[in-house]
């Protein structure tokens, strides 16, 4: 118990004892003494005791001691910490927000250390926390427990985990905020040291900073959230998209023709990569898509010009087995970015509604109604796709093209996409809109076609106020 009341007596010699000097002080009902061997040592403790009187600190009954001693006696390790906040989180937490997680303490855990000595391989390390103590799996009793509690891990994963825990940092000591600007370094570079991109950096220092706040508002390890404290600006990083490398749109027809004529797998997903391209939908919402999720034009001469349209609801992210609850390679959720239940509705030009329709006919539905699907029914897996993609690549672009980054993955075909309706004049709310993206997104990586279009507006504003002089 926590109190106030205390008293802090002077000090006595005690004759013919090996610590002659004690120092004696009440805390509540209870008594508390401490001997030592030379007066100046007793002094010292009795004033370190007053400086945390004077501090107004409430000193602990049981022990003796004050607030701020005992927290930092009683503090647990950084990497203890740690796992504990990843098992508060994991229960509520989409498999993709898992990961992100783990993957940000992996970072900024190797860094709150007290030395490097015996250091493992940080390729070790990373996989030590990322896949075993910052993942969480089912106990025998059906509780949440780190794996390497429930899975005996490699010796070498064994051994790095051993490393961490014996030179993990005292929560307490992120009083100090300097002890953090290692940490924000490092999530904001890549595995490779290269700069990370602003978004990712940014998602990685949001982790960080929700566990602090947890820290301070619910565990009370600190006294308040010291990465506010940190002076430090993270680098400067450009997350605009590098439109030298996003196919134009002859390019973007010749792949999805390559596509197409690649064998009987390419053919199943030539409609797949027309979605990415026309409709600019996300690969985990492609997969997603039904049958029922398509109004289509009927296919007869009066409607071969018509417009059709998608509405969107659901999304199957690609996130790794170990992330989901019931260890599938991708998690069921809502649009990215937006509450569960909410719909995008996307208008799809006639090329589109032309290639849906045909596989529809052609392949039909899985039975859950699902257009696209890997040979035995399940989702495409990104390895399926990306491989037919490269085989396009590969026949399309020149041997120069194909070791630049030109169309390098098939998502460049979102770019190109949005990309062109941009340019094609098509207001950037509605281009958001119908990408699934936030204004602010849309500006951020857009930035320079956007800009582009602003001259085509501002002659045309210009045009109109020569008129009105004329007039």
């Amino acid at each position: 118990m926590l109190t106030y009341d205390v008293d802090i007596w002077s000090i006595r010699k005690r004759s013919g004892r090996p610590k002659p000097w004690e120092l004696r002080w009440r805390v509540g009902e209870r008594a508390h003494s401490r001997s030592f061997k030379l007066k100046p040592q007793a002094e010292g403790r009795q004033s370190e005791l007053m400086a945390a009187l004077r501090d107004h600190q409430q000193f602990d009954e049981e022990t003796g001691l004050p607030a701020g001693e005992l927290m930092a006696r009683t503090s647990p390790t950084w990497y203890e910490h740690a796992t504990e906040y990843v098992l508060m989180k994991w229960p509520r937490a989409a498999a993709k927000h898992r990961a992100s997680i783990a993957e940000s303490l992996a970072v900024v855990t190797p860094v709150l250390v007290t030395s490097r000595r015996g250091e493992p391989r940080a390729a070790v390390t990373r996989a030590a926390l990322y896949q075993w103590a910052f993942r969480a799996v089912r106990s025998s009793e059906g509780a949440w427990v780190s794996r390497y509690v429930v899975e005996e891990p490699p010796p070498e994963i064994h051994a790095a985990l051993d490393w961490i825990a014996a030179r993990s940092v005292k929560v307490r000591e992120l009083e100090d905020p300097a002890l953090l600007r290692p940490a924000l370094e490092a999530l904001s570079l890549r595995l490779d040291g290269g700069k990370a991109a602003e978004n990712t950096a940014r998602r990685k220092r949001m982790v960080l900073s929700n566990m602090l706040r947890y820290t301070v508002e619910e565990k009370g390890l600190l006294g308040a959230n010291p990465l506010p404290r940190v002076d430090w600006t993270p680098p400067d990083n450009d997350d605009e998209i590098d439109f030298r490398y996003v196919p134009g749109p002859d390019v973007a027809r010749k792949l999805l023709g390559s596509v197409r004529d690649s064998g009987p797998r390419g053919a199943h997903l030539h409609a797949f990569f027309g979605c990415l391209y026309y409709g600019a939908m996300r690969p985990g919402e492609i997969v997603a898509l039904k049958a029922s999720d398509c109004t289509l034009p009927p296919a007869s001469p009066e409607s071969v010009k018509e417009w059709g349209e998608l509405l969107l609801g659901e999304s199957r992210p690609e996130v790794g087995g170990g992330w989901t609850d019931d260890g599938t390679s991708y998690e069921k959720r809502g649009l990215k970015r937006r509450k569960r239940g909410a719909t995008r509705t996307v208008p799809i030009p006639p090329v589109l509604v032309h290639l849906l329709r045909e596989h529809i006919a052609r392949y039909g539905t899985a039975d859950d109604g699902r257009l696209f699907r890997a040979a035995r029914g399940g989702r495409v897996a990104s390895t399926e796709y990306c491989e037919v993609w490269e085989r396009a690549r590969e026949a399309v672009l020149s041997p120069r093209e194909v070791e630049s980054a030109l169309a390098a993955v098939p998502y460049s075909l979102r770019h190109a996409g949005v990309s062109l309706w941009i340019k094609s004049g098509v207001d950037p709310a509605e281009v958001a809109a119908r990408a699934g993206h936030s204004i602010a997104v849309l500006y951020r990586f857009y930035a320079k076609i956007l800009k582009g279009g602003q001259q085509h507006s501002n002659n045309l504003i210009a045009r109109a106020l020569d008129e009105g002089d004329r007039h």
